[in-house]
């Protein structure tokens, strides 16, 4: 990675992407998908496979994600495997061209697909370096930018990365949400059949909050014998009530936490206090851990991958994780009222909560991605025990 401001990091011949941090470092390459500039913050994921599903992940809005596994594209994408319909990740940073897919289930390439979701991708990038950087010194700021005629206006593209504020402060659920309640009908995915209709006949009902939730997430839900509505994040603590829930679920999300907890908060402390049945995932573990007395804190890199193992305090039991978050709740801090019961074993961060007294836990890893790949379905299971 060369300066901006350095006279020695002329464009190269042929670049048609460019990264442009807000420390003035500069990463050229060939673009794809679409064309124009994205500003975010800049991640790193270490997940070997599901690059469609990290792109098309809510949590992921807000931020351009670098790939460490060098080749990405190689299988496609298709319409089953996206996570949601909403905006996910703004860009892609990766280290080899995209090459034709091969894989029978593909229904296009991965620039098209990016092309007609105005996601920009760039390649030829030495993602080591830029993965070094983001663990050395913090996610950055950064725009990234894709011209098929190779036309680049530096010292503009620097300065659109050093006014944005960045995504602490910043309450993106809202943004990603839904925006209408929907009763959710989809069940689990068959080779050949596709998604299973879901069966609701003498189910628990349980109402999931959307603050930028991945489908699967549902889908688990309805595989461990719930059946569910989705509620949009800024929906009312009457308003879910009236919805009669054995169980309230809570889900992932982009964003600084602080910031959506300021309306979700009081409906979690609602719901607490009427003793409701709670399950939190990535964002909506951190919100049931404010709303129970914690805190929630910016983390320097975050944690990104399908890789990541997680002790489960109660029996040592160790997990294999995919996670995606860049905050975390402050486990050095937590109150009396709070048990922790999973912790990192890359870091010692938090990794899962209990409310005591309450029926209310919540992980911040992702269950319903299949790491592992079973590791941790058992936690929709004992969510939905909970509601028989």
């Amino acid at each position: 990675m060369a300066d901006a401001a350095s006279s020695h990091a002329p464009q190269p011949t042929g670049a048609t992407g460019v990264l442009v941090l807000a420390d003035g470092q500069v990463a050229w390459g060939r673009g794809f998908g679409a064309e124009g500039s994205a500003v975010g913050e800049v991640c790193f994921n270490t997940a070997m496979t599901g690059y469609q599903e990290v792109l098309t992940d809510p949590s992921y809005a807000g931020q351009i994600v670098t790939f460490t596994f060098p080749h990405i594209g190689n299988v496609g994408v298709n319409e089953e495997d996206l996570e949601a319909q909403v905006d996910g990740a703004v860009g892609c940073v990766v280290r080899e061209d995209v090459t034709a897919p091969s894989n029978f289930r593909s229904q296009d390439t991965l620039g098209a697909w990016m092309a007609s979701k105005g996601k920009i991708g760039l390649a030829g990038v030495d993602t080591r370096a830029l993965t070094r950087r983001v663990r050395v010194d913090g996610a950055p700021n950064a725009v990234i930018a894709h011209s098929a005629a190779g036309t680049f206006d530096i010292p503009a593209l620097l300065r659109q990365a050093r006014e944005w504020p960045g995504l602490e402060g910043m309450d993106l659920a809202r943004v990603v949400s839904r925006h209408a309640a929907q009763d959710w009908t989809g069940g689990a995915w068959h080779l050949g059949s596709g998604y299973e209709a879901a069966d609701d006949a003498g189910k628990p009902h349980v109402v999931a909050i959307d603050y930028g939730a991945k489908d699967n997430i549902f889908r688990n839900l309805v595989r461990a014998g719930a059946r569910v509505t989705v509620v949009p994040a800024q929906t009312s603590l009457e308003d879910v009530l009236a919805l009669k829930p054995a169980g309230v679920f809570l889900s992932n999300g982009p964003g600084d936490p602080a910031a959506t907890g300021e309306y979700a908060v009081p409906v979690i402390k609602g719901l607490l206090e009427r003793d409701v049945p709670i399950f939190g995932i990535c964002l909506g573990h951190q919100m049931l851990g404010l709303a129970a007395g914690a805190a929630t804190t910016k983390m320097h890199q975050g944690h990104r991958g399908a890789n990541h193992p997680v002790k489960r305090l109660a029996d040592g039991m160790v997990e294999i994780t995919s996670m995606n978050h860049g905050f975390a709740v402050d486990n050095a801090a937590l109150p009396d009222t709070v048990e922790e019961t999973h912790v990192s074993l890359f870091d010692g961060s938090n990794c899962g909560l209990a409310v005591k007294g309450k029926k209310a836990f919540g992980v911040q890893y992702h269950p319903e991605a299949s790491p592992g790949p079973q590791d941790s379905f058992y936690l929709f299971e004992k969510f939905v025990g909970m509601l028989k």
